[in-house]
């Protein structure tokens, strides 16, 4: 189930399934400690003696304020009489996740409406010793465990504090938990549950015939007792509407911060692109990690999630955020780079959001033989999107001390790790984790890094250095073109493997080949990438109703058996998005830019109605695949729309 409008601070994330209920509570780093475990926090309504919570059974419409990280979400139940307007949002400034519900009374009689939230902890990410309970100091119900403490309230009416609950024992002895309780309206009133736990809060409505009612409901985060009593103390203080109505003002100033044009790009790919920055913002911590996505349902294939930090990942929303005007958040990405990169120069496959390395499916032995489990593309798009940083800000004294640190010490390792005959770089993983060997992507993004690891060394005035990277790059294009260049195909191959003099080439068409050309390794018009670009969109567009570009022939990732035949594989929003780039760098004249346009509009055409990116769509209902939201996506908006404006303005200048 696709996770809609998340709403975070950049230290507290609550993630929404398609059925409006919390399903991810990320505290204090976005992407680590998932304090419910992907379980969902339920959310029901009793009314005239009949109880639903929220379901298939619901009207919804899932959506966000314009430009706003606070949700406009719009509820309906025909058999109860009800619609429900909704608001969510995390404080721009403080750890409180804040909800107003907004009921109206399609009856023409008076009715009283008990709304229902259950809190399905899993407190550091796991069941065994928990707490919940009645505070009455604060008429509050709070859940502990450690250094980690949720307090749940409420307020309706002026009148603040909970006075309706139960915490109960779950998942033990057949017990199901506080929520079961609710479902006959009432709520036992139990004080106390302590290990495998779980609370539900109510909330009494009256609502006159045809009339409409207003409740609150929020969770303060902290890591002790006194953080979360004195945020409770400031929500009844200052009031939880001015606290959402602040964080929308917040966010709207952040979002238009910038003075743009967009050229002549249509409304629903303008409004897409803002949506896009502030989805981004949600899924990067405070302290730098740009997390790839935060949904937890993902855990269910493999028992691993997106919530770490690669560095190819991160690095492309980072150049997307610095080319934006939003240098402030991507500078604390390298940073965060700089902190993990290893002691040769490298970065492993991905990270925590605490920096720690994360769990890894690359091997050190290949053929019986150690090599580094490394995709070297990461290390390199580190530097490039530096460089681009770096242009936006010229903040040369945040660069100053990450020259020797990142800059040299990683574009170091580059120039090392090279095959001594072909100069080509060794084997390493690919972008898509999955095969081992000399990847033309790959061996694009070490030339655009040491490209920009050369246009630092000139800034610091470092003749020496700057030669030399700009002359390994050189010497990679060369063999680039000398060996994996297809004469039988007449175009470049996705890898190489190693033989004799040479290599072997691997002829599976696959999208990344095209950044042979957005990485600047080739010009766009260069016949080679044309015919490679060609190859590209004729086999990996999908012949379907939905449209869009796979990543590659024969994709199996989250495939589905109800897939039509014949497809090459699953529509992704990167790949769209890279060939609508490739259509705006070769264009040279305004007929020629607006062939991109299609690439653009399939993804605002694809997207959630909150504006949400999946990794991948369904290719025959165009419904939601793999993560969502994934960072990379929205981010490769960004770029591609920055692009096609700088593109429009050179041809009006």
């Amino acid at each position: 189930m696709p996770k809609d409008i998340p709403v975070s601070n950049g230290n507290l994330l609550f993630n929404f399934d398609s059925d409006y209920r919390i399903r991810d509570v990320y505290f204090p780093l976005i992407g680590q400690e998932n304090h419910s475990k992907g379980h969902p926090f339920r959310f029901g309504i009793w009314v005239d003696g009949s109880f639903s919570w929220m379901g298939p059974e619901w009207t919804k419409d899932l959506r966000y304020q314009d430009d706003s990280l606070v949700t406009d979400v719009f509820l309906k139940n025909e058999a109860l009489g009800l619609e429900l307007r909704c608001r969510d949002a995390v404080d721009s400034d403080l750890d409180i996740y804040i909800k107003e519900v907004g009921v109206t009374n399609s009856a023409a009689k008076e009715r009283q409406v008990r709304l229902f939230f259950t809190h399905d902890f899993y407190l550091y990410g796991n069941e065994i010793g928990d707490t919940a309970y009645f505070d009455p100091r604060t008429s509050s119900i709070i859940h502990y465990k450690a250094n980690r403490y949720f307090l749940i309230n409420c307020c309706v009416g002026g009148k603040c504090g909970v006075d309706y609950f139960a915490c109960e024992v779950k998942e033990i002895g057949g017990k199901q938990g506080s929520w079961k309780d609710a479902e006959d309206g009432e709520l036992s009133g139990n004080p106390l549950a302590w290990g495998s736990v779980d609370s539900t809060i109510g909330i009494r409505l009256h609502l006159p015939p045809g009339g409409r009612a207003t409740g609150f409901y929020w969770v303060a985060a902290g890591t002790r007792y006194r953080e979360v009593t004195q945020l409770n103390q400031v929500i009844l203080e200052k009031t939880p509407t001015e606290l959402i109505k602040r964080t929308s003002d917040y966010w709207a100033a952040w979002v238009q911060k910038e003075s743009r044009s967009f050229g002549d790009l249509p409304k629903t790919i303008t409004d897409i692109f803002n949506r896009s920055l502030l989805v981004l913002r949600t899924q990067i911590d405070n302290r730098g990690a740009i997390i790839a996505a935060n949904d937890s349902d993902i855990v269910r294939f493999g028992k691993d999630t997106y919530s770490y930090v690669w560095g190819r990942d991160g690095a492309f929303v980072a150049a997307a955020l610095a080319k934006a005007g939003y240098g402030h958040v991507s500078r604390r990405f390298f940073d965060f780079s700089s902190q993990i990169l290893s002691e040769e120069g490298y970065l492993f496959q991905h990270y925590n959001p605490d920096g720690s390395l994360a769990s890894n499916w690359h091997s050190w032995l290949e053929d019986g033989k150690e090599v580094l489990p490394i995709q070297e593309d990461s290390t390199a798009l580190v530097l490039w999107a530096f460089w681009i940083h770096y242009q936006r800000s010229k903040d040369i004294e945040f660069v100053r001390p990450l020259y020797t640190k990142l800059i040299q010490h990683s574009a170091n390792f580059l120039v090392r790790h090279r095959d001594s005959e072909t100069l080509l770089p060794i084997p390493s993983y690919d972008l898509w984790e999955e095969r081992y060997g000399t990847h033309s992507f790959t061996v694009a993004a070490v030339i655009a890094g040491l490209k920009a690891a050369a246009n630092f060394a000139r800034l610091f005035r470092d003749a020496y250095l700057a030669e030399t990277y700009d002359t390994v790059a050189d010497q990679m294009k060369e063999g680039l073109a000398k060996h994996l260049y297809h004469t039988g195909l007449k175009r470049y191959a996705r890898s190489g493997y190693r033989k004799g003099k040479g290599y072997e080439l691997d002829e599976v068409i696959d999208v990344s080949l095209l950044g042979l050309t957005t990485l600047g390794a080739f010009p766009p018009k260069d016949p080679r990438m044309l015919e490679t670009m060609k190859a590209v969109q004729q086999q990996l567009w999908l012949k379907t109703p939905v449209g869009g570009c796979a990543r590659y022939q024969n994709d199996r990732y989250q495939r589905s058996n109800d897939d039509p035949k014949d497809i090459p594989g699953n529509p992704w929003f990167i790949a769209t998005l890279w060939l609508g780039e490739c259509f705006i760098a070769r264009a040279e004249n305004l007929r020629e830019l607006h062939e991109a346009l299609p690439y653009l509009e399939w993804c605002a055409k694809n997207a959630l109605p909150s504006g949400v990116f999946a990794e991948q769509v369904h290719p025959a209902n165009g419904c939601p695949l793999s993560v969502s939201p994934l960072t990379w996506s929205h981010a490769a908006l960004v770029w591609v729309v920055l692009k096609y404006v700088e593109k429009f303005n050179s041809f009006k200048a």
